[in-house]
């Protein structure tokens, strides 16, 4: 299939309006756990005061056989909840369902800090209530038949609960300086159609987000899915752990820790079980994040399905979480390709990786007005994954600014690749010190150029390039479905404007 057809209107945004959901309190819980934990552990009593001040207990969770006990010093596992209750629900006295459903999984002896998704329209058996949508039972029976029901579903031990909204979002955000991310696409609704939907204006390509944007980007998910909103924010969290400075955190724990639980109700009360869930936090932040997902979801009318094989799978990973194998929807390229990509790049071949085709005319069309606007040298894609679209509206030219306010130039080309809510990107700036190009995995020789590799785990999520006057960079798409050697032939096919 030929690369970069038309590019057919996107799908109309789905209608949900002022949605409650945690994954701010998320991301600012595993953004700040190293450097506040630590800090924390030095004045338990003192955090303890404030989770008791700020946070209400959760109802029915100290009933007997509803969560499990912790063992001294072992691993334990976190159910965070956030309700999708709307403006028309509290009007019309309408439960609240769970709109975010993330399992956390703190375990030091792994290879991994283990993070689970589950889809809220995901058919499940609910105790008392048959086959439903897991997120109905929030509202037939709140945090506690839940927890019972994620329970029966996956058949691993759940320690606490975390139950938030995104109320403290853009205040932390905020506070801890924003957050630089590396946004795939724009995301755009301004409600000026018939329908109402949540609002949103993101750009596509590298920049600072703050607060509000910040929120409406990781909570954005009318025109994909679950599982792309899932990726999306496990991303978002991802950037900000490894930007947010441990001076920061210190300095401002009590306030991080204020906000915080001023939005989320716990289980976790006493200097005891909070000494431990810091000991155990503190101890498992060397790891990274492992994303977790139920795979082969399939669609029956309005639920999502799963073979009970592949719930289990799932619910094995969480619990070993180790380092992950190839690209998430790719099952076929295991971790072998690493091992193929390098060979196959290390000698020059007469063919193009798999899964690429020559597309340079219309990228470099696309690429000549970006080149006009800048004052250093556009790199655009001479090579195409197979039935990709160039998103012309989302390229871009743009200013972008670091910490201290220094002003330099920057441009984005987003690819629409095959799959929902799928892009990879070309970015360029000569901003020659983004966070985002801080500590590559490895570095490596292709054709005369040495490339930075960014991986996450056996995944290669962005491939970076440095010349005297800026850096580019290729990034994966959000689920990560680029191969290595694609991601190598993309990054290597990088052609300059009006060059050979």
């Amino acid at each position: 299939m030929a690369a970069y057809p038309f590019e057919q209107n996107p799908p109309r945004l789905a209608s949900r309006l002022y949605k409650r959901f945690l994954l701010g309190a998320l991301v600012i819980v595993m953004a700040t756990s190293a450097a506040v934990s630590t800090a924390a552990l030095l004045e338990v009593k003192s955090a303890s005061d404030i989770i008791d001040e700020f946070s209400t207990p959760i109802a029915g969770l100290d009933e007997p056989n509803v969560l499990d006990d912790v063992d001294p010093g072992g691993p334990q596992t976190i159910l965070l909840l956030g309700s999708d209750r709307r403006f028309v629900d509290i009007a019309t006295m309408s439960p609240a369902r769970s709109d975010t459903i993330i399992l956390l999984r703190l375990d030091p002896s792994r290879g991994a800090t283990a993070v689970m998704s589950l889809p809220r329209d995901l058919r499940v058996d609910i105790p008392g209530h048959g086959r439903r949508k897991i997120n109905e039972a929030y509202a037939l029976g709140g945090p506690k038949l839940t927890v019972q029901t994620v329970r029966k579903l996956l058949g691993v031990p759940i320690n606490h609960v975390v139950n938030v909204n995104f109320g403290g979002f853009q205040r932390a955000v905020n506070r801890l300086g924003c957050v630089y991310a590396d946004i795939d696409r724009r995301y755009f609704n301004d409600n000026s159609g018939p329908e109402q939907y949540a609002v949103i204006d993101v750009e596509a390509g590298y920049q600072r987000l703050c607060g509000k944007a910040a929120l409406e980007y990781v909570r954005y998910r009318h025109a994909d899915n679950d599982v792309v909103r899932g990726a999306r924010q496990q991303d978002f969290l991802r950037q900000a752990k490894a930007q947010i400075g441990v001076s920061k955190l210190f300095s401002d724990r009590r306030e991080l820790i204020r906000i915080f639980f001023k939005y989320a109700d716990t289980d976790i009360r006493g200097t005891s079980a909070i000494l431990r869930l810091l000991k155990l936090t503190v101890e498992s932040a060397k790891n990274p994040i492992q994303e977790v997902q139920i795979k082969d979801l399939d669609n029956e009318g309005p639920f999502l399905v799963a073979t009970r094989k592949a719930i289990e799978d799932a619910a094995l990973d969480f619990i070993v979480a180790q380092a992950s194998e190839g690209p998430r929807t790719n099952p076929a390229d295991d971790g072998r390709a690493r091992t193929r990509a390098k060979r196959s790049a290390s000698r020059k071949s007469g063919g193009l990786p798999a899964g690429l085709t020559e597309s340079r005319r219309v990228a470099e069309d696309q690429a000549v007005p970006l080149d006009a606007e800048l004052d250093f040298p556009v790199y655009f894609p001479r090579l195409a994954v197979n039935g990709s679209t160039l998103r012309e509206r989302d390229h871009r030219a743009y200013d972008l600014y670091d910490r201290g306010r220094r002003r330099y130039r920057a441009y984005r080309m987003v690819v629409n690749a095959p799959g929902t809510g799928q892009n990879y990107g070309i970015q360029g700036t000569n901003w020659k010190a983004p966070p985002i190009l801080d500590s590559p995995s490895e570095k490596r020789e292709i054709g005369g150029r040495t490339f930075e590799l960014f991986y996450d785990g056996d995944r290669l999520r962005l491939v970076a390039w440095r010349t005297d006057k800026a850096v580019y960079w290729v990034s994966n798409t959000l689920l990560q479905t680029l191969t290595e050697r694609q991601m190598l032939g993309l990054a290597g096919g990088l052609t300059r404007v009006g060059g050979p």
